[in-house]
């Protein structure tokens, strides 16, 4: 065979772009970006933490490559695809949840959500949510056993229940828990709900959530680190400003109409981990501009209205998948069509100079 016969040709619509950089360069920085993530979460809660990421991880990666070797696919761990899957898997998982359920999530994530849609690229719903909604609707009492930071304790939550093994947690309250609405808390001033949540002043009920002293998924309290490499990323050009903009602008508006505290808004759940590594996914998110805010400012609302009147406590999960799905729409109805210019106005030539 001819050298020239061996080349891959590439078949794709206009316009076509070139670039430095590789998709593996681009999985590999956000893996660096989640790695800070990681290690301030097993800061936070221990050994039960670095236990779920662990597993988490080496999860996906481990069916992924099983995947395209049973289909008869050449394996891509080298990727990073499916290590960024397993953690940010993990970053949404309660720190002492069963490691056999884990397992199940990082199966449903990697192989339900993403290799059986076509794989990298070609998935539409982000695989870490769509496998930590699977675990949500499938066991919700391990789903919302927290654990306290630096508790250290062996205690016993509503997931025993479901588990052979000890599960190492304690219960313990999340900062949504004192901001619903609906049971007539968003009356409160911030000193009153401080004062619910057993704080001395407003001051110091920020200070400790802000650092992540709180009950809640191993990621979604790391929010300085969450806040410092998102920062890098936008510098980076690794992810785009829209999406996360719009949806933390909407979230905070809704909820401030409701009578939240927009503080404690930006505070409470994963609505700011959710922002910066959930909806800046390349796959599931619009590829416009306006695509993108649109697409944030959707998940923003959705997330808000669940949170004010819906009953579950948070919804950065639903409002995403949900937004995933409307994502290609959004790819159609914002899209560009090259080579086309607006009409002339009245007394304007074709060019859109004087007539």
């Amino acid at each position: 065979m001819a050298e020239s016969d061996k080349n891959e040709i590439y078949l794709s619509p206009a316009p076509h772009f070139s670039s430095g950089r590789t998709t593996r360069m681009l999985m590999l920085s956000v893996v660096l970006s989640l790695l800070p993530v990681a290690a301030y979460g097993i800061f936070l809660f221990g050994f039960p933490a670095l236990r779920t990421i662990l597993v988490s991880v080496v999860c996906c990666v481990g069916f992924e490559t099983l995947f395209r070797l049973l289909t008869r696919q050449k394996p891509r761990a080298g990727d990073f695809s499916a290590v960024i899957t397993g953690l940010l898997l993990a970053m949404t998982l309660p720190p002492s949840i069963p490691v056999w359920m884990t397992v199940l999530g990082a199966l449903f994530a990697v192989v339900v959500a993403k290799e059986l849609f076509g794989g990298l690229g070609a998935n539409v719903f982000n695989p870490a949510l769509s496998g930590r909604a699977f675990l949500f609707v499938s066991f919700p009492v391990a789903m919302s056993s927290w654990t306290a930071p630096f508790s250290g304790a062996s205690g016993v939550s509503g997931a025993d229940a479901l588990s052979s093994a000890s599960v190492d947690a304690v219960s313990n309250a999340t900062p949504l828990s004192f901001l619903k609405p609906g049971e007539g808390l968003s009356s409160l001033s911030p000193a009153e709900v401080a004062a619910r949540a057993g704080f001395d002043s407003a001051g110091e009920m920020y200070w400790t959530w802000f650092t992540g002293q709180r009950g809640g998924c191993i990621g979604e309290s790391a929010i300085p680190v969450i806040l410092v490499m998102g920062i890098v990323l936008l510098l980076f050009r690794v992810i785009d400003w829209r999406a996360p903009a719009a949806m933390l602008v909407s979230a905070v508006a809704v909820t401030w109409i409701a009578g939240v505290d927009p503080v404690l808004t930006l505070l409470s759940g994963g609505l700011l981990f959710g922002a910066v590594f959930m909806v800046t996914d390349y796959a599931t998110a619009p590829q416009t501009s306006r695509g993108r805010l649109l697409f944030g400012a959707g998940c923003g609302v959705i997330t808000a209205l669940i949170r004010v009147f819906g009953g579950y406590p948070e919804g950065v999960m639903f409002s995403i998948l949900i937004m995933n799905a409307v994502a290609p729409f959004l790819n159609r109805l914002t899209g560009r069509k090259y080579g086309w210019t607006p009409p002339a106005g009245k007394g304007k030539s074709a060019k859109g100079g004087a007539a």
